[in-house]
């Protein structure tokens, strides 16, 4: 056996798992921790010839560990070491190391909770923080405090800070390892506008190849860019370079083939995404060449939806890539991007339980008894937000009570391998005799698309008819067809017949798969429409669906302002009548209309925030119809009452006595009454409903009502509306903003020298002393002083221009006069 980094560290974690049941193991990339650790504990006392368990977590990973410790006592695979995956076990009744895969273990968990006959669970590459990692841990924690404290956990981690994790898992011992690398030099090939495109990765595998000997692993985002550059290789390299992808969905084989040695006389590049960042050593490769970037899915708590981004990567996912160039020699890793941008990104990546969708993680919990995330001990607790947006699907979805319970159907969901949503979908159409066709579109949703490129539209059907063979035009990638037929198989599991598929069940089964996103055709020439959860979507080329007056949407992006629809199937509304009865809710609506200047009462039944139908409500509660009224004349304004002009005047003598006497006179400003209807006029609004009848209510004694009786009275004395001039005529007294105006031809006030007073002699009014022709010749406020002083230059420029109107030297002994002097 080969001599590795970790054999120097075993004794001393032998003695750490013997002194306490909780141990955090910090091994570097190449110290040899994932095979040689379970083999080195067999034989411990405390294990007492129990099983172990170890969460790895990639399938390809886990497989390639079972292998190798099983090559390394001799024997199959199945025998001592064997593994557990989804939908590959080889395990045997004498098998001591399970390698297990992250839903593996909590179905593990939840299947027996003293998890009986394992002595140890192993979390490997715990740094890489997966949601079912961070689960798993809780749940094993949970078992360990309060039915087998004898339990051992052992936490491995090639990157993660060991000092957090320990104090976490409650002050457990850190046993540390060297690891086995050789110097890897670090190129940066600089960064640009478009620094990780297909075509600047090929150009940089071509040095790489050109430049340095030994296999290249080349590091994309996914399985699109790999084949893209794949594609732009296969010709520009020399004839002994062998392309191998390596990505999570390729089938074994293909994986197996990407980390095993070259044949004699070939040079293997291998591009993978980050499925070959740790746990794996791929033979021969001595350099890497990292584009820097990752996919992750992203869950949006405001839109309910899970996204595919494309992200930076972080330093410590860089230098694992990297580390990858040193294994089995002194190596090389070319950067593309530059050393300065390097030292701007994240030192860790973010652990998938803060950006996940957390229905799986929530059903999973229900089940073990947990309602609540915050009974269980996290690393990093989930957030709240996510917690109560899967917790409502999973209400959506009859898996959990109102409060928090599992129910039956979420029981039989959570045995399924598959997202709630997809299980739901199997088992509501397996009561309908369908349940073959669902596993069929839940394979089609969990794998990739099957559509070629130039074949690619938004519905579903197409492809359920491909799947099902029942439609040969459809343009379909034939390994990807084959892929989603297995994994439709292995939903199959469990005695359930396969009826055939049928294609026309689709939009129904979708809709059960994703009843939040029943979409209903927006009013209107454009193909817009409202989802069931209250947001908008779009397709975002013209789709042949876009005629559709409901969908079911399998996929769309996050996009607040109007989310882009990628996969859809039609709906039918009489299904949504018939299988969602219990979510179609009657709502009595009293609202404003606000083009109809009217109260509209209408009984609506509604999807969530689709209206489906309405009608006219028979009985209403007048007081709400008079609350909503109210709300629509403040959305209507101040003008929306009957005012008349005696009315707005009557409105500025009582502010000008506010302003001139005291504030016990009322506020009746218009943004104050609109902001006081409810006080003031809602008592006078019985029986309407509409603006246009607001003629009919007596405003003025809404109004006046607003004064105290005393005011009431003193009102016309304090402010009269009008004032009588020594011609005997009535004026009205204009009530502004500012002073109040007394407007009057001179030759009226002749005989005049005090002005007149109102506000109980506070306040002189301002005279406009108009010409004949009623325009101002004097503004004042000392009617006295105009006669003495200003007059005579008054009286020099009118008399010329009026020579018919008297202008006598003596206007205080001259009668005052409305005539001219003829008519006098």
């Amino acid at each position: 056996m080969q001599p590795l980094p970790i054999d120097d560290t075993l004794p001393a974690l032998r003695k750490a798992l013997a002194a306490r049941p909780n141990v955090v193991l910090h091994a570097p990339t190449g110290a040899g921790k994932t095979t040689r650790v379970p083999l080195a504990l067999l034989n411990e006392p405390w294990l007492a010839g129990q099983r172990i368990v170890m969460l790895e977590p990639r399938r390809l990973a886990a497989r390639a560990a079972a292998r190798h410790m099983a090559a390394l006592v001799g024997e199959t695979v199945g025998a001592t070491a064997g593994y557990r995956t989804r939908f590959d076990t080889r395990v045997g009744a004498g098998t001591r190391i399970e390698v297990v895969t992250e839903g593996v273990l909590t179905r593990l968990l939840q299947h027996d909770p003293e998890l009986s006959g394992y002595g140890i669970v192993i979390f490997d590459e715990f740094h890489e923080r997966s949601l079912q990692a961070d689960l798993g841990l809780a749940l094993a924690l949970d078992v360990q405090g309060s039915l087998r404290p004898e339990l051992r956990l052992l936490v491995m981690s090639a990157t993660l800070p060991g000092a957090r994790v320990a104090a976490f898992l409650g002050d457990a011992q850190i046993v540390s390892s060297a690891g086995r690398s050789f110097p890897v030099e670090i190129q940066y090939l600089g960064g640009g506008s478009k620094p990780t495109t297909p075509a600047r990765t090929a150009a940089a595998v071509e040095r790489a190849v050109t430049e340095q000997p030994g296999g290249v692993l080349v590091f994309l985002p996914g399985a699109a860019e790999i084949r893209k550059t794949a594609g732009l290789l296969a010709k520009r390299l020399p004839r002994e370079a062998m392309l191998t992808p390596l990505y999570g969905a390729l089938p074994p084989a293909e994986q197996d083939k990407a980390i095993s040695p070259a044949p004699a006389g070939r040079r293997k590049i291998v591009l993978a995404t980050n499925i070959a960042e740790t746990s794996l050593t791929i033979e021969d490769v001595r350099v890497v060449v990292d584009c820097g970037l990752t996919r992750v899915a992203r869950f949006e708590p405001k839109s309910g939806m899970t996204r595919l981004v494309t992200a930076r990567i972080a330093r410590d996912s860089a230098d694992q890539r990297a580390g990858r160039a040193g294994r089995v020699a002194p190596g090389v890793c070319y950067r593309l991007w530059t050393e300065a941008e390097h030292a701007r990104l994240p030192a860790t990546s973010t652990p998938e339980i803060l950006e996940a969708d957390l229905a799986p993680l929530l059903l999973e919990l229900a089940r073990w008894g947990v309602s609540d995330p915050a009974d269980l001990r996290w690393l990093d607790p989930p957030a709240a937000a996510a917690c109560a947006q899967a917790r409502e699907l999973l209400i959506a979805l009859d898996a959990l009570t109102d409060d928090g319970r599992l129910t039956g159907h979420g029981r039989a969901l959570s045995d399924m391998p598959a997202h709630p949503r997809l299980a739901h979908m199997i088992a509501r159409a397996e009561s309908l005799g369908c349940g073959a066709t669902a596993c069929a579109v839940a394979a089609l949703l969990a794998e990739q698309d099957v559509l070629s490129a130039g074949g690619r539209t938004a519905d579903l059907q197409p492809r359920l008819e491909a799947l099902a063979g029942t439609n040969a035009a459809v343009p379909v990638i034939h390994s990807r067809l084959d892929r989603v037929r297995k994994s439709a198989r292995e939903l199959r599991r469990g005695g359930m017949k396969d009826t055939g598929i049928d294609a026309s069940q689709i939009g129904l089964l979708t809709a059960f798969a994703y009843p939040d996103r029943i979409a209903q055709r927006r009013p209107g020439a454009a193909p817009r429409y409202q989802l069931a959860n209250g947001r908008g979507a779009c397709f975002a080329a013209p789709e042949a669906l876009s005629n559709a007056p409901y969908l079911a949407v399998a996929a769309l992006d996050g996009d607040p302002r109007e989310a882009r629809i990628f996969l859809a199937a039609a709906f039918d509304a009489a299904d949504l009548e018939a299988h969602f009865a219990e979510h179609i809710a009657a709502h009595d609506v009293v609202r404003w209309d606000t083009q109809a200047g009217a109260v509209v009462a209408r009984r609506e039944y509604r999807f969530g925030a689709l209206l489906l139908r309405d009608e006219p409500l028979q009985q209403v509660d007048p007081d709400e119809i008079t609350t909503v009224l109210t709300d629509g004349i403040r959305r209507a304004g101040s003008a929306a009452l009957p005012w008349t002009p005696a009315l707005r005047q009557w409105q500025q003598r009582v502010l000008f006595l506010r302003r001139a006497v005291g504030v016990e006179w009322p506020d009746i400003e218009d943004a104050t009454l609109i902001a006081t209807l409810d006080d003031w006029l809602a008592p006078y609004l019985a029986g309407i409903s509409r603006l246009s009848q607001l003629e009919t209510i007596p405003l003025h004694h809404a109004l006046n009502a607003l004064l105290t009786p005393a005011q009431q009275r003193e009102l016309d004395t304090l402010a009269p509306s009008h004032i009588t001039v020594p011609t005997g005529s009535r004026i009205a007294i204009d009530y502004g903003p500012d002073n109040p105006v007394l407007a009057v031809r001179l030759q009226e006030m002749f005989g005049c020298d005090a002005t007149p007073v109102i506000a109980g002699g506070r306040v002189p009014l301002t005279v406009h002393l108009l010409s004949p022709a009623r325009r101002p010749v004097q503004i004042t406020r000392d009617l006295a002083g105009f006669w003495r002083s200003s007059y005579r230059d008054v009286k020099k420029d009118m008399k010329g221009r009026y020579p018919k109107h008297p202008w006598p030297d003596d206007p205080l002994a001259a009668e005052p006069t409305r005539r001219t002097k003829r008519r006098q």
